[in-house]
């Protein structure tokens, strides 16, 4: 897979991490620095992936912050499974306190992640829930 421009998984997750981690840690959209500002990070994980049957590429940053525990973010990009199978990029932001979720959490998610077109399979969008009576 390609992006409209040819870039690969890879290379749009590994562009796409310093954006995540800058808007999960650095700036608000009001432009404050809630956690003091981003003071380093580190790549803990990278690799390509399997998600919804797409061969996928994740980036995975341990953030420092100036102020508080810091935290994880990763970028996951693979193909739709429809149309001109145009990138779907997903962001996960993950407190690195005591109270933040397990890292292993990031993959079980990413596993879980099915195609719409999969609904028929009980998987997709929606799948667990019924109308309201």
């Amino acid at each position: 897979m390609t992006g409209g421009d040819g870039k690969s998984p890879r290379l749009l997750a590994e562009e796409d991490i310093p954006d995540a981690a800058d808007e999960a840690f650095d700036r608000d959209p009001v432009g404050d620095r809630p956690y003091g500002g981003i003071e380093s990070h580190e790549v803990v994980k990278s690799g390509q992936v399997a998600v919804a049957g797409r061969a996928g590429y994740f980036v995975r940053w341990r953030v420092t912050t100036a102020e508080g525990p810091g935290g994880y973010v990763q970028s996951l990009v693979f193909p739709s499974s429809v149309g001109t199978e145009s990138p779907v990029v997903v962001r996960y932001v993950f407190d690195a306190g005591e109270d933040g979720p397990p890292l292993a959490d990031m993959d079980r998610i990413t596993e879980g992640i099915r195609s719409v077109t999969d609904a028929a399979s009980g998987g997709g969008v929606g799948s667990s829930i019924g109308p309201a009576n």
